[in-house]
């Protein structure tokens, strides 16, 4: 099967198959940095477009809370987020985000960024940073686009959802 598929992305990675107890292989995922593991019973087979329980996706991402910094102006308000975390006083950016949006909550989250605008960028790393973790990073014609923001906590009970 190994020599049937081929990948273009080094992202994707297959594995053996290991006949462990489930917290054996997450604790060797942690230990490794791992991002998770997809777990199937031994007899099934992978199934399109159905979710029998069969298989089971295990993400190990450590968590980070984030800030809006800034967002990108779209056609429905807002196409993407600016998000960094604070070090200290500093806010470091980290990425674009733009996945998980409808056009409803993209409305939604306009609204409650527009009083936010300000005019100076709050990263302070922005300029060194091509790049995002995803490789989702603002070149310069986006940052002339980007709408800056205040910073500000609005804890989740205040956070749009995005759904």
């Amino acid at each position: 099967m190994r020599s049937l598929l081929r990948f273009e992305s080094p992202r994707v990675r297959i594995a053996d198959h290991f006949k462990v107890p489930a917290t054996d292989m997450l604790s060797a995922i942690h230990g490794q940095r791992l991002e998770g593991v997809v777990a199937k019973r031994r007899d099934s087979r992978y199934e399109v477009g159905k979710r029998t329980g069969s298989w089971a996706k295990y993400r190990l991402n450590s968590g980070q809370e984030l800030v809006i910094g800034g967002y990108i102006p779209g056609a429905h308000g807002v196409d993407a987020i600016v998000v960094g975390y604070y070090r200290g006083d500093d806010l470091i950016y980290v990425a674009r985000v733009r996945n998980g949006f409808v056009p409803a909550s993209r409305r939604q989250t306009f609204a409650r960024l527009k009083p936010l605008i300000i005019s100076k960028c709050p990263f302070v790393n922005l300029s060194e940073r091509p790049k995002g973790r995803w490789g989702e990073g603002l070149t310069a014609g986006d940052m002339d686009k980007c709408a800056w923001l205040r910073p500000e906590d609005c804890g989740p009970d205040r956070i749009p959802r995005m759904d």
